[in-house]
């Protein structure tokens, strides 16, 4: 997602209200004057057997976003991504997927006044899109993406053309839509953000939009009529408040063929790696497993289906790697597990991040393997998937703690090689021991970096792999800079950086997000190891005071700590090492 993406996202986290049911009758509204698009679909596949709500959701599990496409601003290809193709899809689906959500922005190709007229080329092109998909046997969701906060979100101060806009524009997806089979799905609005108005008010618009989206596709006969309608919380967020509030919208509609959606990105100091949340921990777990659980107990035990409409980690939208490898295998390794636990239909988050639409593979194979894994059992995991040894000193033993997660543990391997219990290992409980002996011969010639890599094998899921990295602490260097940039020169010598604190002199939080020491990876600073850098964003260096020296502590995945300052005086920045 681009950048205003990602700030309504944050913000979105810490919406706790939504009330309020308030009928829209589009006939009041003057939208006969709206032309339909004509229905291209064969009608006589739409009158097969409805099969419940519940029963087309599952069939939809697993899901994956058609991210920054037809939802990009303006045009399909404006945020970097190809135009979609059958090819695209039929990739997706052999790789295990059984439906995408396909989000669409409408905003650049409708009118800005009544009757809010869609481009013809535009809803063709989005109907050549979804055909596509169904062609590749894929359950598709479509819905209105980013007009959510174009202009959906003006509705407090603009209420009435906002609503006529709102209508209009799903009086003529209906429209087009009205003969396309019961796999295609329609959500009313993503990630609903309103601008003003009492949290209470707030509530009470999105209510009012979901129930005249309703009202109007049921109204539109044909497919529609029994149609699955998606109703997302505010902000499409898992608080308890929220999904009660949409519980209570649900039940007022009587419908059966209603699905609520939410999204998950993770505990947000995980996921964007802040406040010194470096690991996939207990906390961050509950938080994962607390949403989850009150999305079951809200909707599924009451026989109304939920779908992850996107999952994933904030933190892909600044920097891929601001969440270290291990902890983010953990992540979706647990996340895969407790949305099945809780029969939730996840659809993975990918704006082209994680599928190259070019060549159509994944950019990281392990990353998705694991992913997919998920599916359809658990995997072992450890507690670090690095042990770091030292390049010139001697080496001793190391440990780590295993995550069964209801696995057997089954042996160490190099390649097809199994490491030899006892000699080279040890296990007692879920304590793994790498003996000194081990370490000193998978550390071969000790030259910085991956020397070895072995894998954690266990009863099912993927194996669980475990660097053997050859370390010194890393060394910073004097520099120079503005207050827009400062490259510190750094020789990593193997090492990785963790997380960044930022204090002055007296104690107290230097940068952004002052109630904490721990600056965001990828926002306030990011590490280049192939040039030999550690950046400070202008977010971080035009937040310091003038004149007034900041204490940096650079803490790596070694357990390494190395120290630096920096002085802010005009635009000029000064790095030493202290």
């Amino acid at each position: 997602m681009k950048e205003n993406q990602q700030t309504a996202r944050h913000r979105l986290r810490g919406l706790r209200r939504a009330a309020g049911l308030v009928i829209a009758l589009i006939t009041v509204l003057g939208l006969a004057s709206v032309p339909a698009v004509a229905a291209t679909y064969d009608t006589a596949s739409s009158r097969t057997r409805a099969d419940s709500a519940m029963d087309v959701v599952a069939a939809m599990q697993p899901g994956w976003n058609l991210g920054n496409t037809l939802d990009a601003i303006p045009d399909e290809t404006s945020w970097g991504n190809p135009q979609a193709t059958k090819a695209l899809f039929q990739a997706i689906r052999s790789q295990g997927f059984r439906s995408v959500r396909i989000p669409i922005t409408w905003t650049d190709h409708q009118a800005g006044t009544a009757p809010y007229t869609i481009d013809a080329a535009w809803m063709a092109r989005a109907k050549q899109v979804v055909d596509m998909a169904l062609a590749s046997d894929l359950h598709v969701l479509i819905n209105v993406h980013h007009d959510s906060w174009q202009w959906i979100a003006n509705m407090g101060t603009d209420h009435d053309q906002v609503l006529a806009r709102f209508n209009a524009t799903w009086t003529q997806i209906a429209a087009a839509f009205r003969d396309a089979p019961r796999k295609v799905l329609f959500e009313s609005v993503n990630e609903p953000q309103f601008s003003s108005g009492t949290d209470e008010q707030k509530g009470q618009m999105l209510a009012e939009l979901n129930r005249s989206f309703h009202g109007i596709v049921r109204g539109s006969g044909g497919g529609n009529s029994t149609r699955l309608l998606v109703l997302p919380t505010m902000g499409t967020t898992p608080s308890q408040e929220l999904m009660d509030k949409l519980v209570a919208e649900m039940t007022a509609l009587g419908d059966n063929n209603l699905v609520a959606t939410i999204h998950y990105y993770g505990f947000w100091p995980f996921s964007v790696n802040i406040a010194g949340y470096t690991r996939f921990d207990s906390q961050s777990e509950q938080d994962l497993v607390d949403a989850f659980d009150r999305a079951y107990k809200s909707f599924v035990s009451r026989g109304v289906p939920v779908i992850l409409g996107e999952y994933g980690l904030l933190s892909f939208d600044v920097d891929v790697n601001a969440v270290q490898r291990g902890e983010k295998l953990k992540f979706f390794e647990a996340l895969g597990h407790h949305a099945r636990a809780k029969k939730l239909t996840t659809m993975w988050w990918d704006n082209g991040q994680h599928l190259n639409r070019e060549t159509l593979r994944w950019k990281d194979p392990e990353l998705f393997a694991q992913i997919k894994s998920s599916w359809t059992t658990r995997s072992g995991t450890a507690s670090a998937d690095s042990i770091y040894v030292p390049k010139s000193s001697a080496i001793a033993a190391q440990s780590l703690t295993l995550n069964l997660n209801g696995t057997t543990f089954r042996g160490l391997w190099q390649g097809n090689t199994m490491l030899a219990p006892g000699r080279d290992y040890t296990v007692s409980g879920d304590k793994l021991t790498l003996t000194a002996a081990a370490l000193t011969r998978l550390a071969g010639d000790r030259s910085y970096g991956v020397r070895a890599t072995i894998q954690a094998r266990f009863s099912q899921g993927i194996p669980w792999q475990i660097n053997v990295i050859s370390y010194d602490t890393p060394v910073l260097s004097n520099a120079t800079g503005t207050a827009q940039s400062l490259a510190v020169p750094t020789q990593f010598r193997g090492d990785q950086l963790a997380t960044m604190e930022a204090k002055y002199a007296d104690g107290s939080n230097a940068g952004p997000h002052d109630w904490t020491s721990y600056k965001e990876f990828g926002r306030a600073f990011s590490p280049d190891s192939a040039n030999n850098t550690i950046r400070l964003t202008s977010d971080f260096l035009g937040s310091l005071r003038e004149n007034a020296p900041v204490s940096l502590t650079f803490h790596f995945w070694s357990g390494a700590v190395v120290t630096y300052r920096v002085t802010k005086s005009g635009d000029s920045v000064t790095g030493t090492t202290s």
